[in-house]
């Protein structure tokens, strides 16, 4: 067994890479979600480290420091972040040329032979659910003999090797509690909306819904839901209790944790009695009585993509829930006492300024707790890529090209009568209009006269929010100048 490093390496300043994020990107505010899909691996492999930089502050030359006492360096990719993970790759083959470099991640498994071609310093990559792929590359074995890879061969040849099988029973594999225990400093991540310190787990893979944005069904995790049982999931989270004391919430990072309802229902049961505040992600069309009984056993908040106002675009993105079934579940939530943070995209298809408007102006009507507003993201592998390719709505030649230099997300596709640049503008006037109101600045003081730590804290994400919205509107003058240049 080869001495194996499981890298999220430096990026962007702020930029998170995790798997756990819906978009690899930087935040408004200091947001960091653990990377379980690294993790998991990890905890199959001895003699292997997990070494998750942008959160540590861990630079390239520290990176390098650490990855040359590494024979296999196994590093968790994204499109957006290509670019900058093939240098660091290239380094670490610099320093020790004998190092072997794979890379895994949604890219990897959509464009194999693209990402194989980027560098020379790539020796194999993963497709689909990589678990016991990596397991077996540390394991020695020949590349040619492993499932669910593509390699490098002597000649420099790209080879695909069959597909490996989906994990069928999700309790084989080990909990990543231990591994978050022996190599991350929990305190390092943030989530705006969910109390610090936090974890994240999964408790089952894939999800049924067939949204045409989202990028983890349509590539590694797939649309049926595989799931741990109550049992194996309480235990863990029982065991996580006892080694992080400090944490205040345990957040369920599953696409839908309540797409499997009577499971959800069960694990809520068992996690009763243990007395921790739990979130999961959740669709907008819970009954109250379900939602009830959540809260009863511990659940605080509902992270929950509305993604649009306007129902014709949650039709044409296959949403499944309309506005309506939003508006009962979230009346529910509000009755219940069960916290929600919503998530909407701008620039979906076919978005216009009355689009818009109606998104913002729903979200005002919902009044969540905090919200989150993202630019359509159309990710090789799913739907909405395929689709932006066939109409031409990519606003730039480089359809991976989905960052800012700074690291935040930038428009990528644009509509007939809406620019790139509007739709990208959009996102601030979205803020502003929806958190400078009477309400949600009343909910903000409110929690922090009731504790100095998040006081502390929201007075943190205050001027980096509004910091990151004076660079957001530099990066509108410059690619504006840009256009304007011809």
């Amino acid at each position: 067994m080869s001495k194996t490093l499981y890298l999220s390496p430096p990026s962007f300043d702020g930029f998170d890479g995790g798997a756990g994020a819906r978009y690899q990107a930087r935040r408004e505010v200091t947001s960091y979600w653990y990377p379980t899909w690294l993790a998991q691996p990890a905890a199959l492999t001895p003699n292997s480290r997990l070494l998750d930089c942008p959160p540590h502050d861990i630079n390239v030359a520290k990176c390098l420091a650490i990855a040359k006492d590494f024979d296999h360096v196994i590093i968790n990719t994204s499109t957006p972040s290509l670019k900058n993970d093939c240098k660091v790759a290239e380094t670490i083959k610099d320093q020790k040329p004998a190092t072997k470099v794979g890379f895994i991640g949604a890219h990897t498994m959509v464009l194999p032979t693209e990402t194989l071609k980027a560098s020379p310093a790539i020796d194999w990559v993963g497709r689909k659910e990589f678990d016991y792929t990596c397991k077996e590359v540390a394991e020695g074995r020949d590349l040619a003999s492993i499932a669910g890879l593509s390699y490098k061969d002597k000649d420099g040849k790209i080879k695909h090797n069959p597909e490996r099988e989906m994990i069928a029973n999700m309790d084989e594999l080990p909990w990543v509690a231990d591994v978050y225990k022996r190599d991350l400093e929990i305190e390092k991540y943030f989530i705006g909306y969910l109390q610090h310190p936090y974890v994240s787990m999964y408790t089952g893979r894939g999800c049924p819904a067939q949204c045409s944005f989202c990028l983890w069904p349509q590539t590694i995790g797939g649309h049926k839901y595989r799931v741990r049982s109550p049992q194996n999931v309480a235990d863990e989270m029982a065991h996580m209790k006892k080694i992080f004391p400090q944490v205040r919430e345990f957040f369920f990072d599953d696409d839908t944790f309540t797409a499997n309802l009577p499971r959800a229902r069960e694990i809520a049961k068992k996690l009763g009695p243990l007395g921790v505040d739990w979130s999961c992600n959740s669709r907008a069309n819970l009954d109250y009585d379900t939602i009830k009984s959540f809260k009863d056993n511990g659940l605080r908040l509902f992270l929950v993509g509305y993604e649009s106002g306007n129902d014709e675009t949650l039709t044409r993105i296959k949403k499944g829930v309309t506005t309506d079934e939003m508006r009962r579940f979230t009346k529910d939530c509000h009755k219940a006492g069960v916290v929600i943070h919503g998530t909407f995209i701008l620039g979906l298809p076919v978005e216009t300024r009355e689009t818009i408007e109606q998104t913002i102006n729903f979200a005002k009507e919902l009044d969540v707790f905090s919200l989150q507003v993202s630019l359509a993201a159309p990710y090789p592998g799913t739907e909405l890529y395929e689709q932006a390719k066939l109409n031409g709505w990519f606003s730039k030649k480089d359809k991976g090209d989905i960052l800012h230099g700074d690291g935040f997300q930038q428009s990528a596709l644009e509509y007939p009568g809406l620019s790139k640049d509007e739709i990208f503008a959009n996102v601030e006037k979205f803020y502003h209009r929806y958190y400078l109101r009477p309400k949600p600045i009343l909910r903000i003081i409110k929690t922090m006269l009731e504790d100095k730590d998040v006081c502390v804290r929201r007075l943190r994400e205050g001027y980096e929010f509004f910091k990151s919205m004076s660079q957001r509107r530099s990066d509108l003058a410059a690619a504006k100048a840009v256009t304007a240049g011809g």
